[in-house]
């Protein structure tokens, strides 16, 4: 470590100390909101907006000091498109004035956020989008319908694209804002899914007025702003840290450990195949996020949250099979909206059944495929035909 890498270090480690000594962890939102006027929330970020302007690698050493400490930690599993989605978007693409006034709240879970980006007619084409934003004076009137939108009935704040000119090929007629899921015009419809559960909703947007002040990034320069959230959507989802054996494959692991009448020959062999997999994408997420500490999320991530879709099914599918009968069982048909989605604490049937919805939700995995191909292996692009032509003039 060089004499500058020493200093950051122990002036890291001196702001932990002090920030530990002025609050008390016990009071989890005060201290959040300490934390952030510290710096110590994203260390990557600018001074002043919850960080310090520091390579993000810096980060790992805060975490691990304040979790001796037993500080407490905003939950991702609660404001997950927050944290994971809008708070970089903002860093990325906000003005001063935006910085103030989402990242604060944003962090301590005062406020939390969804995604306004799928439409019936714009899923795996979010440049398709049909909802129409139109310049009032210093206002924005939008009009439309977003779909699969986790966390919506309870959301503050979300990250919205719409269309500001069908004059324009359609990813150039694209604007980013920030929408008041609390204004006048935002109907919040709970959609049912495969498991019972209501985990997406609709959400209809009718004449919902948005100052100009929640328009993130340029006019027009929607899709640019749309595809940094994407790529650190695909980084949350796929490339999250975890420790060696832990979330499904433990659970089918300890099954196969704690019931020997289960286990056939040809299961162990897929149990190891799966097992070994898995790691191996635990290890290459690890390098993927050191790699990401010098910069901003690349396509990298596609590969990531494709690989974490593709083995959740297969170990989901792996256990019902491996608990027989047991596995078939699912009685949990509640019509509910959960907090969050936990893939481990509930049981085999329900994993199956959601481990569905991973190909899907962040970027299906036929798209995913695309991006790799083309943005990382460098092979042609597919042909598209609608590219130059003005959104109004496209069939739908």
């Amino acid at each position: 470590m060089s004499s500058d890498e020493q200093d950051i270090a122990a002036g890291l480690s001196a702001r932990v100390r002090a920030l530990l000594a002025e609050h008390d962890v016990a009071d989890e939102r005060a201290f959040l909101g300490a934390r952030f006027d510290a710096g110590l929330a994203w260390v990557h970020f600018p001074e002043g907006h919850g960080g310090l302007g520091l390579p993000q690698v810096w980060q790992r050493q805060v975490e691990a000091e304040l979790a001796e400490a037993g500080a407490p930690y905003p939950d991702p599993g609660r404001n997950p498109i927050g944290l994971g989605m809008a708070a970089p978007t903002i860093a990325a693409f906000g003005t001063e004035e935006q910085k103030r006034r989402f990242l604060r709240p944003l962090w301590t879970g005062e406020e939390l956020w969804c995604q306004l980006f799928s439409e019936p007619g714009a899923g795996s084409d979010l440049a398709a989008v049909a909802t129409r934003a139109v310049r009032d004076g210093d206002s924005w009137i939008v009009n439309g319908q977003k779909v699969w939108t986790s966390g919506a009935e309870k959301a503050r704040l979300a990250i919205l694209v719409a269309r500001t000119d069908p004059d324009v090929p359609k990813h150039a007629g694209l604007t980013y804002f920030v929408c008041d899921m609390t204004a006048p015009g935002v109907e919040v419809r709970p959609l049912r899914q495969i498991t019972g559960e209501a985990e997406f909703n609709e959400v209809f947007l009718t004449d919902v007025r948005l100052p100009d002040f929640y328009r993130l990034g340029e006019e027009g320069q929607g899709w640019r702003v749309a595809t940094a959230t994407l790529n650190n959507e695909r980084v949350a989802i796929g490339g999250a840290p975890s420790a060696r054996e832990t979330g499904m494959i433990a659970k089918v692991a300890r099954a196969w450990r704690d019931h020997p009448e289960l286990r056939e020959p040809a299961m162990h062999d897929e149990l190891m195949r799966l097992w070994v997999e898995v790691e191996a994408n635990r290890l290459t997420r690890v390098r993927l996020r050191q790699q990401l500490a010098a910069g901003q999320p690349g396509p990298e991530g596609s590969a990531m949250k494709l690989a974490f879709a593709r083995l959740a099914q297969r170990i989901s599918g792996f256990e019902i099979e491996l608990r027989g009968e047991d596995g078939l069982r699912y009685d949990d048909w509640t019509m509910r909206q959960p907090d969050y989605v936990d893939m481990t604490g509930r049981g085999p049937g329900y994993r199956y059944l959601r481990a569905k919805g991973n190909s899907i939700e962040g970027g299906t995995s036929e798209i995913l495929r695309n991006v790799i191909a083309e943005r990382v292996l460098g092979l042609p692009p597919e042909h598209r035909v609608d590219k130059s032509i003005p959104w109004k003039d496209l069939p739908r």
